[in-house]
């Protein structure tokens, strides 16, 4: 891995990966289509050196990849995420697409089965401190999901994992973590949404903030605490490790039936602030 660097390349789509597709070598051999151009970059941001991404090609469009939301120890998950979108909004990234394993509060959610996501609820404690990464912006969160991204990760699901169960629509609950939920807090939480993670918000949020659309597809790695029976360890261990190419072909696929252009309804939900 070379040196931080203050130089960003440029690129018009992101993928931050999450631990649904960890184990996988993204974009590795996954899409005959990718072509990486370069890996182990890293740059100084205003919060700190980011984590080291992989500058891909795919369909005449550079993307830009970071592994699991970029978090690593002794950074708080806040600044990372302010590190990669940081590079991101330098880079001019209008498109982003994630993934993540989360849990099930639904008792109709079993292990194993993908959730496109349309809503959220952010009961995160400490991560907007770190503020925001372009800033002066009213970021309107109606239609916090990117339309056209769903489209594209639903579409790649449906062709990759036929015998799945998909769900097409949801609401994450997004905690502090790095902790699990108490069967308390999964039945609070059971009144608010269908599934529960951790890398959910700021990203989704900041994505509009630096007038970029964002995207995810979400594993069921666990039930909640509380909900159908208890999970097991090794179950949730096996299921990241066989299901980590899926997500990463679903990703890349999704990616690459992306709209060529950056015309999206999501930038008219950002406007310029009031408060001047």
């Amino acid at each position: 891995m070379r040196g931080a660097a203050s130089a960003v390349p440029a690129a018009t789509r992101a993928v931050i990966g999450g631990s649904g597709s960890l184990a996988a070598d993204l974009p590795g051999d996954l899409h005959p289509g990718a072509g990486v151009l370069e890996t182990g970059l890293v740059f100084e941001t205003p919060w700190g050196e980011s984590p080291p991404f992989t500058l891909f090609e795919l369909g005449g469009q550079r993307t830009l990849h970071c592994k699991m939301h970029g978090w690593r120890k002794g950074v708080s998950r806040g600044r990372a995420s302010r590190q990669v979108f940081s590079v991101l909004h330098r880079a001019g990234v209008k498109r982003i697409l994630s993934d993540a394993g989360v849990g099930s509060l639904n008792h109709l959610l079993d292990p194993g089965d993908l959730v496109v996501v349309d809503d959220f609820v952010d009961m995160t404690t400490d991560r907007d401190r770190y503020g925001v990464v372009a800033g002066d912006h009213l970021l309107i969160m109606r239609d916090a999901v990117c339309e056209s991204g769903r489209e594209a990760l639903v579409s790649a699901a449906r062709r990759h994992a036929p015998e799945r169960r998909l769900f097409t629509r949801g609401t994450y609950v997004v905690t502090e973590g790095p902790r699990f939920e108490s069967p308390a807090e999964i039945r609070f939480m059971q009144t608010l949404g269908d599934v529960v993670g951790q890398s959910f918000c700021p990203e989704v949020w900041l994505a509009r903030d630096i007038g970029a659309c964002y995207a995810g597809i979400y594993l069921i790695v666990n039930y909640g605490e509380g909900v159908v029976r208890e999970w097991e360890h090794d179950v949730l261990a096996q299921i990241f490790r066989e299901d980590a190419g899926l997500m990463g072909r679903i990703l890349l696929d999704a990616l690459a039936a992306l709209p060529p252009g950056d015309d999206c309804h999501c930038r008219d939900l950002r406007k310029p602030t009031l408060l001047t």
